[in-house]
Order: structure tokens, then C-alpha cells, then sequence
């Protein structure tokens, strides 16, 4: 991380590069109710209710509204989620489009060509646009436990929060299970059909997905998995506390590296931060890294360190979405690419 840019890293901005593991890379380089079911593409369609609508989030706070929302604008990745459900939002903030113009890894399956974007990086929000859309709610996740709205820019909040009433879900220090089943709760809110063939067939696969990722986690009990991200100065890995992957998959019976708290201290908690030189401090047979486009992804990484490893060496290292789009058809595949991984994976360390 740039001198300059540490300098002004607010605790949200250190809890942001931990939370989602590497946001810090990606800044150096430039629940408690219960649900049924999740989902699988927008196959599906919002039911046509009407009416009064409210919803208590993750704060506390119960947003009430004369009718179910419309313009509904929201963080990249919950608005992934709710496509998923058949929910489109109008407009959208947080990486969205590659440098290419592509669709970012966190923008799922939406078109984002049909969607107005406010901001696709940290720190970056269009208060004016956002008040064209007339929003109807703003809806975000939250990486702390003091409501901070995940990439609503700390020096424009009051003003935004002016424009429309808002909702967080909380992806702070619970299992991956927790915000799943909120997100289920206020897609189903918003009028989406949860009971539609595509909807419970994702909820099957996940359950399905779970349970073999507990029986390759047995049977390889042995074999270490070390989360980690890189950036052009840092490597940084991540402790299971607080990530609501990383929670999920060691309540399964993962075996993860575990930086001591001290080392994470710098990392508010999160992750500890690496040299590349010392990048081969704790010993791994598997590696997981940040899917994010604000990486350094393992197929650009040049540091000869990191070609040495034993897990790089063999060929033992995955992707990680360390901020999962919330719909139970995205997280499928990171529990079913890590079972595989286990069921593969030789001891190397």
C-alpha cells in the first residue's frame, strides 16, 4: 500500500481491505432471522405484489415504504444476488466493469449495460446521478459491526442517506449461511418468486455442496488451506474470524492457516500482512486466492517466492470470492471448487 494512501485509511477503509481480504492489495494498487431457500439465474420472476412494504435489516432499522420499491439501487454484489432472484435494480455502486469494459467477477449475471453505475471503484459514488434514478431504498452490505454501509463513501454518506432509506446486510464475523438467508428474506420482500424451479434447485445444490465439502474436509483432515492476496508490495493471508467464507467453511471441517491475532492486529483483525519475501511464513497444501479484479491474480504473480511454494509447485491453488455474491446459485461453486480441491490435494507441506 502506498505511503499516501495508508495515511488515510480510515479504521472502515483497514476494515475493508481485511474484510473482504485484499481490498487492502486492491487500494495498493491504485443476519439472525431464518429462510428457506436461495437461487439460480434470473430465471425467475418478481411476483406482481403490491402494497405496503417493509424490512428490518441487519442495524435493527425497519425501512417502511407505501409500496414494494422499484428503484431500487444497490452495492455490485447484492445487486447480483436479488438478478439472481429475479430482481433488477436500476442502479448500482462498487467494481462493476473491468478496465475492458467487461462485467467485474462480483457483478454475477447481470447485465451491467442495463444498469446505471454510481461508482465502480472505493471511494467513488455519483450523489447527483443517484438522485436522477429517484431511488426508492439503497441497499449494501456491511463489513463491521457499527452499520457502515459497504462502499458508501464515508465524505458522501449524509448526503445519500438524505436521498432514500437504506438497508445493510451484515457479512461481519457469521458463517455464509446467516447472510444467505437474509438476502433470501429480502428478495423475497421485494416481491421474488422463491418458490420457482431454478430458486429451490440452488438451495438442493448448496445443501448438497455442503455436505461434500464436510467429507472431503474429513478424509483429508491433514491437508492445510491457507486463504490468501496478493498485491504488487504485500502478500496478506487471512484468519477464518470475521470472513463469513472462511467462518462457514472451518464449521465444515476445514483446516485452515491461522495467523495469531497479534499478527492481524495491522489488519484490524482481518488478515496479516506479508512480504514477499516471507511469504512462505506458514506452510500450506492448498491456497486459496482473491477472485477480485483488484488483485493480482496467481497466473501474474512473478515473485520467485511464490513460485517456490510447495502448493503453487503442485499445482494446488484455487480461487477464493472473499465477498460472495449472496445468492445460493453463486456460492454452489465455492464450496463444490474447494471439496474438489480437498479431494485432489496432495500433502505437500
Amino acid at each position: 500500500m502506498s505511503n499516501a494512501r495508508a495515511t488515510h485509511l480510515t479504521r472502515r477503509g483497514l476494515l475493508a481491505a481485511g474484510g473482504a481480504l485484499g481490498l487492502g492489495a486492491a487500494l495498493a494498487a491504485c443476519g439472525d432471522d431464518d429462510a428457506k431457500s436461495g437461487g439460480s439465474e434470473a430465471t425467475t420472476s418478481a411476483s406482481a405484489k403490491s402494497g405496503p412494504w417493509a424490512f428490518k435489516d441487519d442495524r435493527g432499522t425497519t425501512v417502511k415504504l407505501d409500496e414494494i420499491p422499484a428503484n431500487i439501487v444497490a452495492f455490485t454484489g447484492v445487486g447480483a444476488a436479488l438478478f439472481d432472484y429475479g430482481i433488477q435494480v436500476k442502479g448500482v455502486f462498487g467494481p462493476t466493469k473491468t478496465a475492458d469494459g467487461k462485467a467485474d467477477v462480483q457483478a454475477g449475471d447481470m447485465d451491467v449495460s442495463k444498469v446505471t453505475i454510481l461508482g465502480n471503484v472505493w471511494d467513488e459514488f455519483n450523489v447527483e446521478k443517484y438522485a436522477t434514478l429517484a431511488p426508492d431504498v439503497l441497499i449494501s452490505t456491511m463489513f463491521d459491526d457499527a452499520g457502515t454501509l459497504w462502499y458508501v463513501p464515508e465524505a458522501s454518506k449524509d448526503k445519500i442517506a438524505k436521498l432514500a432509506p437504506s438497508v445493510g446486510v451484515s457479512v461481519y464475523d457469521r458463517q455464509l449461511t446467516a447472510p444467505l438467508e437474509r438476502m433470501w428474506e429480502l428478495a423475497e420482500s421485494l416481491g421474488a418468486d422463491m418458490t420457482a424451479a431454478a430458486v429451490t434447485d440452488a438451495k438442493k445444490r448448496f445443501e448438497t455442496a455442503a455436505t461434500r465439502l464436510r467429507a472431503a474436509a474429513k478424509a483429508k483432515p491433514d491437508i492445510k488451506v491457507m486463504a490468501g492476496s496478493a498485491s504488487a508490495e504485500l502478500f496478506y493471508v487471512s484468519g477464518t474470524d470475521l470472513s463469513i467464507d472462511l467462518e462457514y467453511f472451518k464449521a465444515l471441517g476445514v483446516n485452515f492457516v491461522e495467523p495469531p491475532e497479534s499478527a492481524k492486529a495491522e489488519g484490524g483483525g482481518w488478515y496479516e500482512s506479508l512480504s514477499w519475501e516471507n511469504v512462505d511464513k506458514y506452510a500450506a497444501d492448498v491456497i486459496m486466492m482473491d477472485d477480485r479484479s483488484s488483485t493480482i491474480q496467481p497466473a501474474d504473480i512473478t515473485e520467485a517466492t511464490w513460485k517456490k511454494l510447495p502448493a503453487v509447485k503442485a499445482g494446488q491453488v484455487i480461487a477464493r470470492s472473499p465477498e460472495p455474491i449472496l445468492s445460493y446459485d453463486k456460492c454452489v461453486p465455492l464450496l463444490e471448487n474447494l471439496a474438489e480441491a480437498l479431494e485432489k490435494a496432495k500433502k505437500v507441506s
